[in-house]
């Protein structure tokens, strides 16, 4: 056992008591397979986290209805983000899921998925923003955040337990968990802001109007009492966020 390891081991038995001996033994192993997963967990290559964001991208875009390149929304969005298919590093794929929910999402590895239900709503400046926010959270090292402490579960194990230098490929069920621990979760307050915050020089930079991201979170608190906005079921508060960035604006 490292230095690493045993400093893992050691907050995971802070104030436990041992009752017996065979109790203390079963422990023991539990919190060294504890300790091991979270390690390696925490020192997951790039490439390692990527890989396995390519196989949630690939599996959603499975279960989804994906938009062909003659399809009006592949279209639409493959004409506004034009000069945007390499930006702040990240080499991005957009694509758009054919649904009437108002959603979109990123991860590390440069997937934009933007639902064709919030292109009905926003104009290609709105979408620029979300897409800008979307960005701010890979920039912002949330998705990479949420990929580790999704690794540290019990049911993804041996997902982490990659051999040769590769990750583990996921069944099916576990890429599903890790969707739904990375990417459908709701982020926080702080989270929010900072990629809002991204979003806003995102819109600068590229000479789009800035009102743009505020005219968009007030339409998303305007649609926040019909069903299909899933987006804001992960992005709170849009009407504070909206306030925030008009002030800033």
């Amino acid at each position: 056992m490292d230095r690493r390891q045993f400093v893992l081991l050691s907050t995971l038995f802070s104030g436990i008591s041992v009752v017996n001996t065979a109790a203390a033994q079963f422990n023991f192993g539990k919190a060294l397979e504890a300790g091991q997963t979270l390690l390696q967990s925490e020192t997951l290559s790039d490439d390692q986290l990527r890989n396995y964001f390519d196989q949630m991208a690939a599996d959603s875009d499975n279960r989804n209805r994906v938009a062909g390149s003659n399809d009006p929304y592949g279209k639409r969005l493959t004409k506004l983000t034009r000069g945007l298919e390499n930006y702040d590093g990240l080499a991005l794929d957009y694509k758009v899921y054919l649904t009437p929910q108002i959603n979109a999402f990123a991860m590390a590895n440069g997937t934009i998925r933007v639902y064709s239900g919030l292109m009905d709503k926003f104009t290609d400046d709105e979408i620029r923003y979300v897409i800008g926010h979307e960005i701010g959270h890979v920039k912002s090292g949330h998705t990479k955040a949420r990929i580790q402490a999704a690794m540290r579960t019990s049911a993804l194990k041996s997902a982490v337990a990659a051999t040769g230098g590769k990750a583990a490929e996921l069944a099916e069920s576990q890429l599903g968990e890790l969707f739904g621990q990375v990417i459908t979760a709701q982020h926080s307050q702080a989270n929010e802001r900072e990629a809002d915050d991204y979003a806003l020089g995102f819109m600068n930079a590229n000479r789009y109007p800035a009102m743009a991201c505020v005219s968009a979170l007030e339409k998303l608190d305007t649609l926040s009492g019909g069903g299909n906005a899933s987006w804001l079921s992960t992005h709170p508060s849009p009407r504070e966020r909206a306030a925030r960035l008009k002030s800033q604006v």
